[in-house]
C-alpha cells in the first residue's frame, strides 16, 4: 500500500467535506479516492469516517489521526525544498487571498515588483468578500479585516489604513454640508453591506477618547466598493471610503471630505481606521515563501501607513 497516497486521500476528503470533492482536489475518480480510505482503514485496524450517501464524519479516532497527520505533506514539502535549495529561496505556488478593494488597490500594484523579486514563485491573488477557507481553497496566506478574523487563524496586524468619508460638490451643494457625523441621519448615505452574513460595514468615529456611531437617514446600500465609489462620483450620497480607494478622487476634487474641521462648534471628529491582518492557517504556514511575502508587505505598507511592531 502507498500508505502517504492514502494519508493524503484522508485529509483531502476530510477538508472537502466528501469523497467527491477530495477527488476533485487531488485529480483522481472518487473510486480510487474511496479505495485509498479503505485500505489506510484496514491498515490502521479502525474506522476513521463513517460514510452514508448524504453525509461523512470523522470518527473519534479519525479525529486524533486527522490532527496528528495533517501536517504531514505540507512538512514534507518544506523539508524536500530545505534540502533541493540550502539557501531556502522562495520558490512553487504562492496563493493570497484578499478582500476585493484591498487586493485591487493595494496589493496587485506590489505584486509584480515582489514577483521580480522572486522569480522562482508562482503568485496567485485570490479576491473575494467572503472568509475563505485556507486549507479547502489550497491558500497560503490571507489578508482580512476585524470582522473576518476565525479563531482558528494565526493573525498579524498589518497596517491601519484611515477612512475618509467625503461627498462629490453637486451632492454638497444639493443637499448641504454636514457639519458633524451627527448631521447624517440628515443625509443620504451610501453603505456596504458584507455580502456574506448582510451586516452593514458600521461607521465608527472618535471624539475626545470616544467612539461613536451616528445613525443614517436616506441609505443606498451595495456589497461592492466600487459601487458605493461610482454612486459618490455622480452625486448619490456620503459615503465612507479607505484612503487607498478614494485618495486620487480628492486629490482631483472629485470628492471632498467631511467632518476633518470643526464646523459650528461641534469638536472635531475622527473616522474609524480599518485594521489590516495578514492571516495563516497554523504556525507550520510560514514557510520560507510565506515569510518573504509578509517581509515585503510590511515594509512597502509601512511606508504609508503606520504598522504595529
Amino acid at each position: 500500500m502507498d500508505l502517504l497516497n492514502a494519508i493524503r486521500s484522508f485529509i483531502k476528503v476530510v477538508e472537502a467535506g466528501s469523497i467527491a470533492g477530495g477527488a476533485r482536489a487531488l485529480g483522481l475518480s472518487p473510486a480510487a479516492v474511496s479505495q485509498n480510505l479503505a485500505r489506510l482503514e484496514a491498515h490502521l485496524q479502525v474506522r476513521l469516517l463513517t460514510r452514508t450517501t448524504r453525509s461523512m464524519a470523522l470518527t473519534p479516532p479519525g479525529q486524533l489521526y486527522y490532527e496528528r497527520v495533517r501536517h504531514v505533506e505540507r512538512d514534507l514539502a518544506q523539508a524536500e525544498q530545505a534540502v533541493v535549495t540550502p539557501d531556502s529561496e522562495p520558490q512553487g505556488r504562492l496563493c493570497i487571498a484578499s478582500t476585493s478593494a484591498f487586493g485591487r488597490h493595494v496589493l496587485a500594484p506590489l505584486i509584480p515588483a515582489f514577483s521580480a523579486r522572486f522569480p522562482l514563485l508562482s503568485i496567485e491573488l485570490a479576491m473575494a468578500d467572503r472568509k475563505v477557507n485556507h486549507a479547502r481553497e489550497d491558500v497560503d496566506v490571507s489578508l482580512r479585516i476585524a470582522p473576518q478574523l476565525e479563531d482558528n487563524l494565526l493573525a498579524r496586524h498589518i497596517a491601519r489604513i484611515p477612512f475618509v468619508c467625503c461627498a462629490s460638490p453637486g451632492y454638497l451643494a444639493r443637499a448641504g454640508w454636514p457639519d458633524s457625523p451627527e448631521a447624517l441621519r440628515e443625509h443620504s448615505c451610501l453603505v456596504f453591506r458584507y455580502p456574506v452574513d448582510g451586516r452593514f460595514l458600521p461607521w465608527g468615529f472618535m471624539r475626545d477618547g470616544l467612539r461613536f456611531e451616528p445613525r443614517f437617514g436616506k441609505v443606498l446600500v451595495s456589497d461592492d466598493i466600487e459601487a458605493l465609489t461610482q454612486m459618490a462620483l455622480h452625486d448619490g450620497g456620503i459615503t465612507r471610503l479607505a484612503e487607498f480607494i478614494v485618495r486620487p478622487h480628492l486629490d482631483a476634487g472629485r470628492l471632498v471630505p467631511l467632518f476633518e474641521f470643526k464646523h459650528s462648534g461641534q469638536a472635531y471628529a475622527q473616522a474609524e481606521p480599518m485594521d489590516i491582518y495578514l492571516c495563516l492557517a497554523d504556525r507550520y504556514a510560514m514557510t520560507t515563501k510565506v515569510r518573504a511575502f509578509m517581509d515585503y508587505l510590511q515594509q512597502c505598507l509601512g511606508e504609508r501607513w503606520r504598522v504595529q511592531a
